[in-house]
């Protein structure tokens, strides 16, 4: 498995996901906001990975200034780093309430490192649970549709979405993966296809409105997604084009799976009316690669996720098991 996410004591390493898979870069992160940087320019991104990441920039924080006023804006700064990827804020909320009191402790940064690198290994077994439950769910030889990247990139290893589909090639029973390019910021086509190649697992590319042609054709039996964030309802907010995937996979009579931890789920958001929407740079859509693939000043709408409603998903996975409607976490 790729490691886009390696903590080495004093510093942050990550894998610049920006730059894949033409180029092998990486960027250290040393404080709060050169993390706080990284997870908005999307160097890292993916709502496990974004978690993982900023539980890290918190021990940065601590290691440049342990005083209870300097670690609250350095929790501000990462939590203004991106809105819609809940894990962020429960990788704040996680590492400040085990703290607790900062003036009660000998070396906060030390404890917040110990906090940070067991928040690492623990989503790195979710995963591995995420993936064995979806397998199971899933009865026979499969062959998938996924949207964006769900693997090791977006997540501490092994993937949710990606997860469930590498168990299912390791049972020899996945029969091909469509990725699809997963547009403006190419999450599909640059690193879901390149993490697929790495692990040797059957994959096609294909573009975003492809996925009604391959149902239509009975190429996909069924699709497989990641989540940024689900409400109590089970409404789930994923990157932008999930949703246009449920209706068809409905209509088609498919099953359409949302895989992810339970630190995606937010009981606190009730539906996903209630779940903020991030809005991006609209050069993402308007240039590919710092190319401009359109009119000058042409009008754009760049929103980062949308929300798939609960009745059009067939089973939520998450490392306690498969979920079926209605949805009720709380």
């Amino acid at each position: 498995m790729v490691e886009a996410i390696t903590w080495h004591g004093d510093h942050l390493e990550l894998l610049d996901q920006r730059v894949l898979p033409f180029e092998t870069t990486y960027i250290q992160c040393r404080s709060a906001q050169e993390t706080a940087d990284a997870i908005r320019n999307m160097v890292v991104r993916g709502a496990p990975a974004i978690g993982v990441t900023a539980a890290y920039g918190l021990v940065l924080a601590l290691q440049q200034d342990p005083t209870p006023a300097a670690f609250e804006a350095a929790c501000k700064v990462l939590a203004a780093s991106r809105p819609t990827a809940i894990n962020l804020f429960d990788a704040i909320d996680n590492t400040t309430s085990r703290l607790g009191n900062l003036a009660d402790l000998q070396d906060p940064a030390a404890e917040a490192e110990h906090i940070a690198v067991a928040y690492h290994q623990d989503d790195l077994a979710k995963n591995k649970a995420i993936g064995r439950h979806g397998a199971g769910f899933l009865a026979g030889a499969r062959s998938v549709l996924t949207h964006c990247n769900t693997g090791s990139l977006a997540t501490s290893g092994w993937g949710t979405a990606l997860g469930i589909i590498r168990q299912l090639h390791e049972e020899q029973r996945l029969t091909r993966v469509y990725a699809d390019e997963t547009r403006p910021f190419l999450q599909g086509a640059r690193l879901t296809v390149w993490e697929c190649q790495q692990d040797g697992l059957p994959v096609t590319l294909v573009t975003d409105g492809m996925g009604g042609h391959l149902m239509n054709n009975s190429m996909v039996d069924c699709v497989i997604v990641g989540a940024d964030r689900i409400a109590a309802n089970g409404d789930a907010a994923n990157k932008i084009g999930t949703c246009m995937l449920a209706m068809a996979a409905r209509y088609h009579n498919i099953p359409f799976i949302v895989a992810a931890p339970t630190t995606t789920i937010a009981p606190k958001t009730l539906t996903g009316k209630d779940i903020p929407i991030e809005e991006r740079p609209h050069d993402e859509v308007s240039h590919v690669r710092g190319n401009p693939i359109t009119a000058p000043d042409t009008a754009v709408f760049n929103p980062a996720f949308d929300v798939t409603p609960a009745e059009l998903i067939t089973a939520i996975v998450t490392e306690d098991g498969v979920f079926h409607p209605p949805y009720r976490f709380n």
